[in-house]
């Protein structure tokens, strides 16, 4: 089977290896299509702290049922997503619900091989019937989940002014969820093509660039207040840290993006604000079942978010073509 690994960063390579065998309580997968994710290119890029090398990346996934264990409710032929956060059940956090941030995850495409590879063998438990979704649809359930794992970390209500940093997939993510919580959304970004894709495509209707107006830009939306929730969805150190000055008193700052090192912020200007930080990792099966309720009641406009395809023997050649803005991803999906 045709399997894409990333040797070291900067390179991909493409070579055929023997298809997977099926183990106890698996399931095997027939891979049909995988989006690609801003980790896949912090792992292509050398950004991602969780990885060693090589390997094979993808964990945006769906697929169909090649075999399934004896008894279970999938059969073959069956479209299928996969939560790609393989928990042990068995730790503290796990015990407790919180199998997004398990002891011992196994994220398939970063702990271990991923999807970009036509065929994947996958625990049972973390493989879900897609009925009434598309394939493409299927495979975006877990970078939208990501973002609506955050908005319901914070909690997001109706009437909050929520600010989202970053309009990448994760934080065009959160600011769908958070708008379908009834929050009145900013986007902030260096990007206006991707601020402009956020206002036409999911009703946001303040969009500010970044520069040297935008602390005023943001102070003018909440007369001067500035936001009950702000979400960083940027990758960027310095983004992060900037954050921080535009939470409002008694409000919450969620950080979904990961940076290898360290973070600071003023403890006084947090202190008087009585500010609460929270971090946002993965999602849980909660979250990715409000993804796939509001795609079936067509809350989620996956055709525009869906701007770039290619088979999965281009991803060699074409992958480093995502990383170029002028390119104008949104979300790339892998045609295996």
């Amino acid at each position: 089977m045709l399997t894409v690994i990333c040797e070291t960063p900067g390179t991909l390579r493409a070579e055929q290896r023997a298809a997977p065998q099926r183990g106890e309580g698996e399931v095997l997968l027939r891979v049909r299509r995988v989006g690609v994710c801003g980790t896949d290119m912090h792992i292509y890029t050398g950004n991602q702290p969780f990885l060693s090398y090589p390997r094979v990346m993808g964990h945006e996934l769906s697929g169909t049922v090649e075999e399934a264990p004896a008894g279970s409710t999938l059969n073959p032929g069956d479209a299928v997503y996969v939560m790609p956060y393989l928990s042990c059940g068995q730790c503290r956090a796990c015990r407790q619900g919180k199998t997004n941030c398990c002891v011992n995850i196994q994220v398939l495409g970063v702990h271990r091989d991923g999807a970009f590879t036509e065929l994947l063998a996958v625990p049972q438990g973390f493989v879900h019937k897609a009925d009434g979704l598309t394939l493409d649809q299927a495979a975006m359930i877990e970078f939208l989940a990501i973002g609506a794992h955050a908005v319901r970390r914070a909690d997001v209500q109706p009437g909050q002014r929520v600010l989202v940093v970053g309009a990448g997939p994760i934080g065009l993510a959160a600011m769908l969820f958070a708008r379908l919580r009834g929050a009145e959304v900013t986007a902030l970004d260096t990007r206006e093509d991707r601020l402009a894709f956020a206002h036409r495509h999911l009703g946001i209707a303040h969009v500010v660039p970044v520069g040297p107006g935008d602390v005023p830009a943001l102070s003018g939306i909440t007369g001067g207040e500035f936001f009950d929730t702000v979400f960083d969805a940027t990758g960027n150190a310095r983004a992060m840290e900037r954050g921080f000055g535009f939470i409002a008193h008694g409000g919450k700052y969620v950080l979904i993006s990961i940076v290898p090192g360290l973070i600071a912020f003023s403890d006084p200007e947090f202190h008087k604000r009585e500010a609460t930080l929270l971090g946002s990792r993965n999602a849980t099966t909660e979250d990715f079942d409000t993804v796939v309720a509001a795609m079936r009641a067509g809350q989620v406009p996956t055709d525009a978010l869906a701007t770039h395809r290619m088979p999965l023997s281009k991803v060699p050649s074409d992958f480093a073509g995502l990383l170029d803005p002028a390119a104008g991803v949104i979300k790339a999906i892998v045609e295996c």
